[in-house]
């Protein structure tokens, strides 16, 4: 069952989020410190979380921001992750299938994410759900994604 994460649902978000970036070896502030962000962009509208589970073993996390081409939202999966011991049940792909659905609610036309090349499974499900990899693609231009901290 896929659920989207109300505000009360903060610490489990934060829970994953803490547990993705440890796995994957990437910076966390700790789940006290992710837990209080969370709360505030739920609470704000800025971020949609979707759980798998009531308690939940993976999270698919949406931004939104408007095109200024037609003034609709583009929807950005910045982040979907399943603990390694739920992953083969079907979970990413209900997670992303809900992703979908919630971009095509709130209007997007585009949704867009990234992954590493080594995530070879995340690659599978990305193309297998219909996404192209353009940095790559025959059909256009190679794009490039970059990255600066600040």
């Amino acid at each position: 069952m896929i659920r989207r994460a109300a505000v009360g649902d903060a610490a489990d978000v934060a829970r994953l989020l803490h547990d993705f970036n440890t796995e994957y070896g990437e910076r966390t502030p700790g789940v006290e410190a992710l837990a209080e962000n969370a709360r505030g962009l739920l609470d704000a509208g800025e971020i949609v979380v979707l759980l798998a589970g009531e308690e939940p073993a993976g999270f698919c996390l949406l931004r939104f921001h408007r095109s200024i081409y037609d003034g609709r939202p583009d929807a950005y999966v910045q982040e979907l992750y399943v603990l390694p011991g739920r992953r083969g049940e079907g979970l990413g792909r209900a997670l992303l299938d809900a992703a979908l659905d919630a971009a095509r609610e709130a209007g997007a036309r585009h949704v867009e994410l990234t992954t590493s090349e080594g995530d070879t499974e995340a690659l599978s499900l990305y193309e297998s759900s219909g996404f192209t990899n353009r940095e790559g693609s025959p059909d256009g231009p190679r794009m490039l994604y970059f990255e600066r901290d600040l």
